[in-house]
Order: C-alpha cells, then structure tokens, then sequence
C-alpha cells in the first residue's frame, strides 16, 4: 500500500472523534484489511466489569469500514448500511483487537466482516464477530 494512500486511512481514523474517546487506535492497514485497537477503560465497561457490547461493536463497525475504505477511490468515503454482532463471549481483558476484511467488494456496496477479540497477556480470545454491509459515498 502506498504511503499516501495509507496516509489517507490514517488521516480519516483520526478525524473520528468517537473512537479517540475510547483510546482506540489503528493498528494495521493492509489491502482490504484493518486492525484496530482499543483498551477497556473505566468508562467503556458495563456493569460487570468487562468491555460493554458498545466498545466492540464501535472498533468491529470501524474496523470493517475502514477495511472498505481501503479499497475505493480517493475522494470517496463509506458509511455502514446495515451491521449484525454476534458476542460470543464477555470482552474481559486487558484490551481489544478488531480486525475487519472486505468478504465481497463492490462498486457501490461491500460486504464486510470484523472479528473482535478481548486479549489478556498476549492471548486472545474471540468476543465478537460482525458482518454487514458498506456503502461508498463521495466526499
């Protein structure tokens, strides 16, 4: 990927005032791909301790949008359509690793898929998987 390309990424990411709230940074950019990174903190917990539903699904959407935006124009962004998570277990952990791929690139629409993982010492285990859909907007 071309430096200014990935710049572009990274320029986008962080103009995303939501995800600096929740300390979430990006990790790795890659041709269809995208890791996001995000730590569980005192205010993106719920009630029993652990990583809220909110903080996955927020870097999982992310993750996968941006691994869409990898693969358009420049002068084009992309929103979500539509997005379903499946948690699979409790986001407890030290922090949490979403990593997004393009499944079906289009023109106009791609199908995405985002897997998050609560990660604790080094060893992850997977919390989340979302699949949905991204639409291609110009700037």
């Amino acid at each position: 990927m071309s430096a200014p390309f990935e710049t572009r990424i990274r320029d986008s990411f962080a103009r995303q005032s939501m995800m600096q709230t929740l300390g979430a940074t990006l990790a790795d950019i890659a041709e269809g791909k995208v890791e996001i990174t995000a730590p569980i903190l005192e205010g993106s917990r719920q009630q029993q301790g652990v990583a809220h539903a909110g903080l996955t699904f927020a870097i999982g959407d992310s993750a996968a949008g941006y691994s869409a935006l990898t693969l358009i124009p420049e002068g084009m962004e992309v929103m979500t359509t539509e997005m379903k998570i499946n948690l699979l277990a409790p986001g407890a952990g030290d922090h949490l690793v979403a990593r997004g791929r393009v499944i079906k690139p289009g023109r106009r629409l791609m199908v995405v898929q985002s897997d998050v993982f609560a990660v604790t010492d080094g060893t992850e285990r997977h919390i989340a998987m979302l699949v949905g859909t991204m639409i291609a907007v110009d700037l």
